[in-house]
């Protein structure tokens, strides 16, 4: 079922140097909370940028120099390089998940 897996977009993506590259992301129905995480050969995992909804809550120091993420309403989220060297060579990751802290409203 469809709605409940995250979906990736595309499996594999080949580019040159000093070029664009774009990845979706589309989330389990229903979550609220978007991560991006890669995977380089012999290095472990690291943590890109965590969205709620369409706003970033947390990210690494790499998010806005050659990479930005987006997650707008009612569309994939999407992680994009702007300029590609060789080390961005890695497993991209997307994950989702409900929110996990009840929001509580101060009385």
């Amino acid at each position: 079922n469809a709605d409940t897996k995250v979906t990736q977009r595309p499996r594999l993506l080949v580019k040159a140097n000093e070029q664009k590259a774009k990845m979706d992301c589309v989330p389990v129905k229903g979550h609220s909370y978007v991560y991006w995480y890669r995977k380089k050969l012999d290095e472990e995992l690291k943590f890109l940028v965590y969205f709620q909804n369409e706003e970033i809550i947390q990210k690494a120091e790499i998010i806005n120099e050659r990479f930005s993420a987006q997650c707008p309403q009612n569309s994939p989220c999407t992680l994009e390089i702007q300029s590609t060297e060789s080390g961005d060579a890695a497993l991209y990751f997307c994950a989702s998940s409900k929110a996990t802290v009840p929001n509580v409203s101060p009385s």
